[in-house]
């Protein structure tokens, strides 16, 4: 056999050879870069499943709301965040006119819960800020004295006495509006000494003994306890106030809001409320 037909033979060898491993290694790359595909493409979708199957409540909670729930809603908000661990409930307490301009002026916050229908509809007529309200409970007046009752008050008439400081809500506040129907339904007329611009400040100039009575809720006079002495009186009955609550549509967190509207609704929260003094709605 001649030279050149073995140099032949043997670069036919190493060409097969050659061809030979290229082949496996085609064959290896395209079965790892399946694999890797699929495997990138199961780690994609698994985060995204365990976020939207989780389901759990998180994160702040911002609620307006009437100064008549302070002591109701301030045990509810402790409730609420024991039952759902990452959640905290902020609260704004005050006159329900004062609550509902801030929300239309931009405040934020995402629950609303006010002591009158009148003044939820400020915030609900108002670029649609609102999903629709809900009453929740209701609240009857009932005046507040000091204690002992020294001024001897037993009426609505009674406040009438020029010799008594009397106090009564701002006419724009709830409390107000109800004080001033009940006044007109038996035709008084009484000039206080103040006009306070939510129900808790118009309690405390009693508590303070700045005044002799104050015409308030029924639940304000419960939560002073001994600070103050009430005396109720029947024209309150023409005066009850709803107090609805609603969803703000600007919410930044509206599951979780939507689960303390819930607990406010539910048996467990109106248990509270009730024990307040509130009415069933």
């Amino acid at each position: 056999m001649t030279r050149s037909v073995r140099r032949t033979r043997r670069m036919l060898k190493a060409a097969g050879a050659g061809a030979a491993a290229l082949l496996a290694l085609s064959a290896c790359s395209s079965s790892g870069s399946d694999s890797s595909a699929k495997s990138d493409s199961a780690a994609s979708a698994s985060p995204s499943g365990k976020a939207s199957a989780s389901g759990k409540l998180s994160g702040n909670v911002t609620v307006f709301a009437a100064a008549s729930l302070k002591e109701s809603f301030g045990k509810l908000g402790k409730q609420f965040e024991q039952a759902h661990p990452g959640t905290k409930v902020t609260f704004s307490f005050g006159g329900s006119d004062a609550l509902a301009a801030s929300i239309t002026g931009g405040a934020p916050a995402d629950v609303f819960a006010a002591a009158s229908p009148k003044t939820m509809k400020i915030v609900t007529d108002a670029k649609d800020n609102a999903a629709a309200p809900a009453t929740f409970v209701r609240n009857q007046l009932e005046i507040a004295t000091l204690p002992g009752n020294p001024g001897k008050v037993k009426t609505l008439k009674d406040l009438t006495n020029p010799k008594l400081k009397v106090v009564l809500c701002d006419k724009a506040v709830p409390c107000g509006a109800a004080a001033q129907k009940a006044l007109d339904a038996s035709k008084l007329k009484l000039t206080p000494v103040s006009y306070e611009q939510d129900v808790k400040s118009a309690l405390n100039k009693v508590v303070l003994k700045e005044a002799d009575a104050a015409v308030v809720y029924k639940t304000d006079v419960k939560a002073a306890g001994s600070k103050v002495e009430g005396v109720e009186f029947p024209e309150s009955a023409d005066a009850i106030n709803d107090y609805p609550i609603a969803l703000l549509k600007d919410s930044k967190n509206a599951e979780t809001a939507k689960a303390f509207i819930a607990l406010v609704q539910s048996a467990e929260g109106q248990k509270v409320l009730n024990e307040a003094g509130f009415l069933n709605p």
